[in-house]
């Protein structure tokens, strides 16, 4: 019987790892190019026409952020949870890669900017 419990809890905590996805963001000045993590196939590309770029996340999801100006920029970057916290970062963004913590549901993604404000 204690088989069996510790079989059926070490399935159900294998199904939740593997039922994790990533969502791909590459932002290389004001284009924004969502894409496929595990083929690489872009789903679209657009130009940040607005002050924040929005992604939202599936819970249990995982953001993956590529950020890839150029010039050394900085982003400010607005991560909102599921309990309605906010946590504001400003990221360096010359070819650097930073992952959502658990949790996420909304990133805002601001345009490049020379100075850390």
């Amino acid at each position: 019987m204690k088989k069996l419990m510790l079989c059926s809890i070490l399935s159900i905590l294998f199904f939740n790892t593997y039922s994790q996805d990533t969502t791909c963001t590459y932002f290389k000045g004001k284009r924004v190019l969502e894409f496929d993590f595990q083929t690489s196939e872009i789903i679209y590309e657009l130009k940040q026409k607005t002050k924040y770029y929005d992604v939202t996340v599936k819970y249990g999801d995982v953001l993956c952020l590529d950020l890839s100006d150029d010039k050394k920029r900085f982003r400010k970057v607005v991560t909102t949870f599921f309990d309605g916290d906010t946590r504001e970062e400003i990221l360096d963004s010359t070819h650097k890669v930073y992952y959502s913590p658990h949790g996420t549901v909304k990133v805002s993604v601001g345009r490049p900017k020379i100075f850390k404000i």
